[in-house]
């Protein structure tokens, strides 16, 4: 059958379209986005009626794509941006109301568990106990477990582009601000992190999204253009080296770096912060980056759906 899946991020508004069958891994078959940036249309805490007529727009367009490409269900969510937003609901509201599509609202924890279960699909058993931490626009997700499901799944604000809003107000960033942005990285964390050590210590620590694919990328990772399957790690010394370089860098030389689109070179230094703090407190000194992560995930519970009302 062919699923899609529509997924509202804090970035990107992104449909999938996979061929998936029971049993057998989703092929991807087509992937229409566009990076909307919608938590930068948010006027105070609301998403403004801009930004809510651009989103309505390209749902649209997500349905006509689909719609020719034969997808015969389509799995529509939205993450932190609509999550937060004070008029999360209205704007659900409008776009079933002018498309049909009713996005549903995935929790924090909620992403990180579906995260973790595309990377145990993706890894096997053999990983044994697998920690899973993914940085979005919005959030980082942290999930540990010996299963399918994890036994702690996490979600704290500290997405790379509301991180760089939250601290970053200079062109280059000014010293204070990286220190703040670091500061405030470690304490969150901090605070979750007596949660994962009681998981027990995981035996494979595996990375998704796109920020953590930039910076394995930057740090001499394979380009993505060999594939999934090609391995790809990023270890914490490579950020402890990266960090200061990018802390000094413009949005456009940042940009100039292997596997950094425009779009996300503004919000790379805070990627950057984040993932340090992570892997620091958390005490991991290496992670894989995995080729599957939340929109897999989706479609993964979707197929054992259908298998168990079969």
């Amino acid at each position: 059958m062919r699923l899609g899946v529509l997924d509202v991020g804090s970035n990107t508004v992104h449909l999938l379209v996979v061929d998936a069958h029971q049993g057998a891994a989703p092929l991807p078959a087509h992937s229409h986005k566009t990076e909307m940036r919608l938590a930068e249309h948010l006027v105070g805490e609301r998403v403004s009626d801009e930004g809510v007529d651009k989103l309505v727009s390209f749902v649209r367009s997500a349905q006509e794509v689909a719609e020719d490409l034969g997808v015969t269900q389509m799995h529509a969510f939205a993450t932190s941006a609509i999550r937060e937003a004070a008029n999360g609901e209205e704007v659900l509201a409008t776009v079933l109301d002018r498309t049909g599509v009713d996005l549903q609202v995935l929790s924090g924890p909620d992403e990180a568990r579906l995260t973790f279960l595309a990377v145990r699909r993706w890894f096997g058993w053999s990983s044994g106990r697998l920690l899973c931490l993914d940085i979005g626009g919005g959030s980082l997700e942290i999930a540990v477990g010996a299963d399918e499901a994890p036994d702690v799944a996490i979600s704290v604000p500290l997405g790379a582009g509301r991180t760089t809003r939250t601290f970053v107000q200079h062109d280059p960033p000014q010293a204070d601000e990286v220190r703040a942005m670091r500061k405030h990285a470690r304490a969150t964390i901090a605070e979750v992190a007596h949660r994962v050590a009681r998981a027990g210590e995981p035996r494979h620590v595996v990375a998704t999204s796109k920020t953590f694919r930039s910076l394995a990328r930057i740090a001499g990772a394979a380009p993505y253009s060999e594939g999934p399957f090609a391995k790809r790690y990023l270890a914490r010394d490579d950020l402890r080296t990266w960090v200061p370089k990018l802390a000094t860098m413009t949005t456009k030389e940042r940009a100039a770096l292997p596997g950094v689109s425009p779009g996300r070179a503004g919000q790379l230094l805070a990627g950057a912060v984040v993932a340090e703090a992570a892997m620091d407190i958390l005490g991991v000194e290496r992670v894989e980056i995995g080729p599957w992560a939340l929109r897999e995930g989706i479609i993964l519970e979707l197929l054992d759906g259908i298998e168990r009302d079969a």
